[in-house]
């Protein structure tokens, strides 16, 4: 069975001060978090870490945080909360319009915080909640990040999930390579996609019964991968 340990929060947030309060108090309620201190470390770790949730300050040293944000809504629905001592009307409103799920504002309650990533995270969750994906003997519960092989619970990574996902998501469409290498690893990968390959070998020894004549996941040469349509698709 593929599930979360913990629920991984990324913080990008200069002020030291902050990160460690914050990462205490969200590490102590039974989250994972990482930090990072500049804007660019953040969208890195942002496209490496696949982040449940991402905390984000505007006032950052290298990139102005709404060019973060707008970077990460580029390629990324992941909830964003932005965390700033600019209380201005004005500021909220840019940043809710450019993509931010919620705003929140120095200084806060160690409660307020956890309330606000909460809603963020149910918020998400009421897009894939109840939706499955079942083909032959393959199911996927997106609701309970679950996947079945004939009734049988299949163990996999985080990034081999995701990749599972998304062509579900997409079953009966080709997904270019770039296009999943774009929408799991962020647009800061390189073009070298021996990575995907790694991964979707990996995924097909746990779900084809003989990977080299699949039943499920199908290569497009030179193009990318097409999962087989869902038999469910009336609840995507």
């Amino acid at each position: 069975m593929y599930t979360y340990s913990k629920t991984t929060v990324l913080l990008i947030e200069d002020n030291r001060r902050d990160v460690s309060s914050i990462t205490h108090l969200l590490e102590s309620n039974g989250y994972k978090v990482t930090a990072a201190l500049t804007g660019k470390a953040g969208l890195s770790l942002a496209a490496s870490l696949c982040p449940d949730v991402i905390l984000l300050n505007l006032g950052l040293p290298d990139i102005n945080g709404y060019e973060v944000l707008q970077q990460l809504r580029n390629w990324s629905k992941v909830p964003i909360l932005i965390i700033s001592t600019r209380s201005e009307e004005s500021e909220k409103v840019l940043a809710l319009d450019t993509g931010a799920d919620d705003y929140i504002t120095k200084p806060f309650g160690t409660a307020e915080l956890l309330a606000r990533i909460r809603t963020a995270l149910r918020r998400r969750m009421t897009f894939i909640a109840d939706r499955k994906y079942k083909a032959g003997e393959l199911e996927i519960n997106f609701d309970k990040r679950l996947v079945r092989l004939a009734g049988k619970e299949i163990h996999m990574t985080q990034i081999e999930y995701q990749l599972l996902t998304l062509l579900a998501e997409n079953s009966g469409s080709v997904l270019t390579y770039s296009f999943i290498m774009n929408a799991i690893w962020g647009p800061y990968t390189d073009n070298n996609n021996q990575i995907l390959r790694v991964n979707m070998s990996n995924i097909r020894r746990k779900i084809e019964k003989d990977p080299a004549k699949p039943m499920y996941i199908f290569t497009k040469i030179g193009i990318g991968y097409r999962m087989l349509e869902n038999e469910n698709a009336n609840l995507l």
